[in-house]
């Protein structure tokens, strides 16, 4: 069973390397994903088959210790349970059915090979998530989903749409990355060496004695509901699920109607101890759940487009999940989340047939041509029909119309402030900047010395630098030199508050900056290619298509991108995880601030590889003189966005 466990996680891996080393021939990509399915299904069964076999147990396995220094250790620790049993089977099996559609469905599609290596990526961070046992392994797997998010949603960069729908979608994504990341940080102080999934029951089992505070439990469950509720699209974040089927509609089936939008369950349904120790916690997923239901159902009324009403109605039935898992009926999730799952997949598969078969009909109709037959409504007495009065029902339309005005509450209260503050900052003289720093240093060590304190307290000024330096990565948008300088800046300032908390954390410090310095320094080399022979300025706001016209570049550049947000592929990412340990034992208020330097740093970072690399290429036209001189070569301008229209 344990190799099983293994090989479940690592044939989608498998997959992704055979189709990134082959050609763009469509009939290998296709055998390949073919063959990777039907081995990862034959696996999957028997590794359900044995686990049955055994009389269903609670079965955990760690396979290897991936670091470990002092009291920080970091295992790959696998967890199969009837939770996750129901997820691999169900990931499994829409997965296989999303890959047999797509080898027809993008038939001479441009990104026929980029569409079958991201969602391969996909696979592996969904089995990573569904078979971790430890939040920290969930951590890793829920990186890699959200990047493949990504990358899928902008799959037609040559529209600007689904190029902007996917940054609003990643800022959602990493904002729940807080959540995530100060709850392992909270696990990490908390429980100590208990944080397996496997043994987070077994803490709650004497009501007389919890492991925690019930402060802390309240903050920690806290946490636990802000990354769930972002990653399921639960209130008040239900409105990016519906522009995230932006990309292909196989994509948004398995993505945002199957199982993606349910990762948020699932993480309800393995934190379960944690928040459900008190009844007010309780209570706020079921009132979320509840907001969720009357926003979703109301919204999706007045939905354009049958992939949007799809969307929300998958929404609903997530929150519906919410409140029966308030309500502790976890076996009518599972059943509800399959059910759900495999619905959503087929409606989203069969919709272009549906709309293709409708416009058909209208056209042939001599009469006029309704979707649903509302005669029998019509014949109903007003007093039946109009159950509202006129003015409710018109407030009730527009509410729909505008989804709630969600989007703009939540860009207001969290993205507002902080670009209004990294503005200010950037409109700043660079000269004027650094000497208010040495001085506030300065300062601040004085202080200290005068008070005979311990220089610990130094790393308070170095994280309010490292803050600083993030928040002007995100308010700039005229250069990505400085957006890279001043990410890169934040990510060694973070290293060196830590060591200012604990020298003897050099070793650590060390390891994360061999996964930050070199990825700093190759994201500015391939600027400098990119961009040597274009004035940035002139459009900040153009999307310049380089991932087409100098592809192997923008790989770099992407490649480089993962290692300065502490992608799983990188050291970065068992950096930050020591970080926050180190900050766990020494300063726990340092949590806090280096987690959001981290996530407004990928934000940044994403912007920049979105406008370099996405886009439409530019056009050239040669234009032939007749003497037979030299061409003569026209650009046509890119896709350009106005600075208002940015999602952020």
């Amino acid at each position: 069973m344990n190799g099983l466990l293994v090989i479940s996680q690592f044939i989608p891996l498998l997959g992704f390397l055979l189709i990134f080393l082959s050609d763009r021939h469509e009939q290998k990509i296709a055998k390949i994903s073919f063959w990777c399915s039907h081995a990862l299904g034959l696996n999957i069964a028997a590794l359900l088959f044995l686990w049955a076999n055994a009389g269903f147990p609670n079965h955990e396995y760690e396979w290897l210790t991936l670091y470990e220094a002092d009291d920080y250790r970091f295992p790959v620790l696998f967890y199969l349970d009837k939770v996750s049993a129901v997820y691999l089977f169900c990931a499994w099996a829409i997965f296989s059915v999303i890959v047999k559609y797509c080898r027809v469905y993008l038939h001479r599609e441009a990104g026929y090979k980029r569409f079958f290596l991201t969602i391969f990526g996909f696979l592996f961070g969904l089995n990573m998530v569904i078979l971790s046992g430890s939040i920290d392994m969930l951590f890793a797997g829920w990186e890699i989903v959200g990047i493949a998010s990504f990358l899928l949603i902008a799959f037609y960069r040559h529209r600007v749409q689904p190029v902007r729908n996917a940054l609003r979608a990643y800022t959602v994504y990493r904002f729940c990355d807080i959540g995530l990341l100060l709850g392992a940080w909270m696990s990490h102080m908390l429980f100590h060496e208990s944080q397996h999934f496997s043994q987070l029951a077994t803490l709650f089992e004497n009501p007389a004695m919890p492991p925690a505070g019930y402060a802390a439990l309240l903050l920690l469950s806290f946490l636990i509901l802000v990354a769930a509720s972002g990653k399921s699209a639960q209130f008040p974040f239900c409105f990016w699920l519906p522009r995230a089927m932006e990309g292909p509609t196989p994509s948004s089936a398995i993505f945002y109607g199957a199982l993606s939008v349910h990762l948020g369950v699932f993480l309800l349904l393995r934190t379960t101890p944690i928040w459900t120790y008190h009844y007010f916690t309780r209570f706020i997923v079921f009132v979320i759940g509840l907001l969720t239901v009357v926003v979703a159902s109301l919204s999706e009324r007045t939905q354009s487009n049958i992939k949007g009403q799809i969307a929300y109605a998958s929404i609903t039935q997530v929150g519906f999940m919410f409140m029966e898992l308030a309500l502790g009926l976890e076996t009518l999730v599972l059943i509800h989340f399959l059910g759900n799952a495999f619905l959503r997949c087929y409606q989203l598969l069969v919709s272009p047939s549906i709309v293709a078969h409708l416009l058909r009909v209208e056209g042939s109709a001599d009469t006029g041509f309704y979707i649903t037959n509302s005669s029998r409504f019509r014949s109903l007495p007003a007093s039946l029909r109009d159950t509202l009065p006129e003015v409710l029902q018109n407030t009730l339309y527009v509410f729909s119309l505008q989804e709630g005005n969600l989007e703009l509450l939540v860009r207001d209260a969290l993205w507002e402030p902080l670009k209004r503050i990294g503005a200010g900052l950037n409109a700043m003289n660079p000269w004027f900047k650094l000497l208010n720093a040495i001085g506030f240093f300065a300062l601040v060590l004085l202080i200290i010395e005068g008070l005979g304190a311990s220089t610990q307290y130094l790393a308070i000024p170095i994280s309010v630098f490292m803050v600083f330096a993030s928040l002007s990565a995100f308010s700039q948008k005229h250069s990505p030199f400085k957006v890279w300088n001043a990410i890169g800046l934040s990510s060694i300032l973070a290293g060196v508050a830590v060591w200012f908390l604990n020298p003897a954390a050099s070793s650590d410090i060390l390891l994360f900056a061999s996964g930050i310095v070199p990825a700093w320094i190759l994201g500015l080399v391939v600027l400098y290619r990119l961009l040597k022979h274009e004035n940035f300025a002139e459009s900040p706001f153009a999307y310049r298509a380089m991932a087409e016209t100098q592809p192997k570049l923008a790989l770099l550049l992407f490649l480089s991108f993962l290692g300065l947000v502490g992608f799983p592929i990188s050291p970065a990412f068992l950096g930050e995880d020591l970080l926050l340990s180190h900050a766990s034992s020494h300063g726990p208020w340092f949590a806090l601030p280096i987690t959001i330097a981290f996530v407004i740093n990928g934000i940044a970072a994403a912007r920049v590889y979105q406008r370099l690399c996405m886009g439409r290429p530019a056009e050239l036209n040669v234009v032939a003189e007749e003497t037979g001189a030299e061409a003569v070569h026209s650009v046509q301008a890119p896709n350009v966005l106005r600075p208002e229209d940015s999602p952020i």
